[in-house]
């Protein structure tokens, strides 16, 4: 539990019950013995339990993408020290982890990561600069949080996922290409270097890479009852995202490519921004018209270790929140 009050309420509701609370109770947790940990936490706090738990040679169930953007090198060395499994939740890198199977020993020639457009797309920006946090928390074909939604909605979640891929997958960010695919039926695709494209398919239904990270390397029935219909499939359409309007996009693949703090500095600004757009404290286009700002201000510096990500990210919420 993040508040205090709430676990005390359920301390009393539930006598039996251990309700662990703040930083100190995620590190419990991370570090208790268990056989997979599900990480599904929103944002950067995130990434100190999904270290201690990796050093504790806990495979993970993983769904936590800022956390592989401000510190993938040292999560995944962590990873390979320790020989723990990061298994991928978000429905994209299931996808990708899954057309990976069986071919290890075949170099790709890039990953094809499909975005939905978010419920914007098409959209320029004079529209943009009036939205409202109602109409962006209105997604076409997820049901997610606040946070991420709106992250769709910049299409911010998408330059973050090309930072997690790039880790999780250990390629370069210049050989995965986003690819917006309104129907959400193709999840992501990796194309071989003879040109074949494998792809992975199926409902929008984040019950899917859930029961596969959880059931890997077997497959689980899920509960849903709902399949996808290919006679009633009409079309599968594809265009380029447009990076002109969504500059955030753009924004991840440059962080990546200066790298040192960089990817640090854009997640923790976008948090804080997201959160003051939500509470109306600043329009749609603020969020990445300062970004922008905040990276042209940070003069760089090496990110050694957890400690190096935590004090910058906090010093870069900072300077964000100073510049609302």
């Amino acid at each position: 539990m993040e508040r205090e009050e709430d676990a005390r309420l359920l301390r009393e509701k539930y006598k039996s019950l251990e309700v662990l609370t703040g930083r100190d109770g995620l590190n419990t947790i991370a570090e208790s013995d268990c056989d997979i940990l599900l990480n599904s936490l929103i944002g950067m706090i995130g990434l100190e339990p999904t270290y201690r738990a990796l050093k504790n040679g806990t495979d993970i169930a993983f769904a936590n993408k800022e956390t592989l953007v401000a510190g993938g090198e040292i999560i995944m060395g962590a990873a390979r020290e320790s020989g723990a499994a990061l298994l991928p939740v978000d429905s994209e890198h299931s996808a990708i982890f899954q057309c990976l199977q069986g071919n290890a020993d075949n170099p790709i020639r890039r990953i094809l990561l499909t975005a939905s457009g978010g419920p914007f797309r098409g959209r320029k920006r004079d529209f943009l600069e009036q939205v409202t946090p109602e109409q962006a928390l209105k997604h076409p074909n997820w049901t997610m949080g606040r946070k991420i939604t709106i992250d769709s909605a910049t299409m911010m979640n998408k330059g973050l996922e090309v930072i997690e891929a790039k880790h999780l997958f250990d390629v370069s960010a210049d050989d995965i290409e986003v690819v917006v695919h309104p129907q959400s039926v193709i999840h992501s695709m990796v194309e071989y270097r003879d040109g074949s494209v494998i792809a992975q398919l199926g409902l929008p239904d984040m019950r899917v890479p859930i029961a596969y990270a959880f059931s890997y390397p077997q497959r689980m029935e899920t509960t849903s009852g709902q399949y996808l219909d290919f006679k009633t499939l009409r079309e599968l359409t594809f265009e380029e995202p447009d990076i002109a309007t969504f500059g955030c996009l753009q924004m991840a693949y440059d962080a990546v490519a200066a790298g040192r703090g960089y990817p640090v500095v854009l997640n923790a600004a976008n948090e804080v921004l997201v959160a003051a757009f939500l509470e109306k404290r600043i329009r749609f286009t603020d969020i990445q018209d300062n970004i922008q700002r905040i990276l042209e201000r940070y003069k760089g510096g090496n990110v050694e270790n957890v400690d190096d990500v935590i004090a910058l990210d906090k010093e870069t919420r900072e300077v964000t929140r100073n510049l609302i």
